[in-house]
């Protein structure tokens, strides 16, 4: 998660969502947040992480393979989990609004791993920093 922390820290002007994907233990794949950046609503940290990974791998399926992001995965990135094939995701931040794998889960596989609230209060403290910049 640490990985993925250190992620969401170099988004600037993007809310600072942060991701890693490892397979075997190696991190095969990382990324932040690039929506305002790139002005492309498909590119969350989650989307960009798991584009890289397949183009690493040479597959679209990502089976055995681990997913760490700083935000609970909204809807869409929780689907490209799911058709990936990953088999683990792990997030720091629940995401009450938008989250889709617990807090309103979509029809999760129970092939797929799901462990929230890794190293949550500091991925809490990295969005709630970001918002009150933007307040100021």
């Amino acid at each position: 998660m640490q990985s993925a922390i250190a992620q969401a820290k170099l988004c600037t002007i993007d809310v600072p969502v942060g991701c890693v994907i490892k397979k075997n233990g190696d991190i095969i794949s990382k990324a932040h947040n690039r929506r305002e950046l790139d002005d492309d609503v498909t590119a969350h940290a989650e989307i960009l992480a798991i584009r890289e990974a397949q183009e690493k791998l040479k597959t679209s399926r990502l089976v055995g393979c681990e997913i760490f992001v700083t935000l609970e995965p909204c809807p869409m990135c929780s689907w490209a989990i799911i058709e990936s094939g990953i088999s683990a995701a792990y997030f720091g931040s629940y995401n009450q609004q938008y989250g889709a794998l617990i807090s309103n889960p979509l029809k999760i596989p129970k092939s797929l791993k799901i462990y929230g609230g890794i190293e949550e209060e500091t991925c809490d403290k990295i969005l709630k920093d970001f918002f009150e910049g933007i307040r100021k």
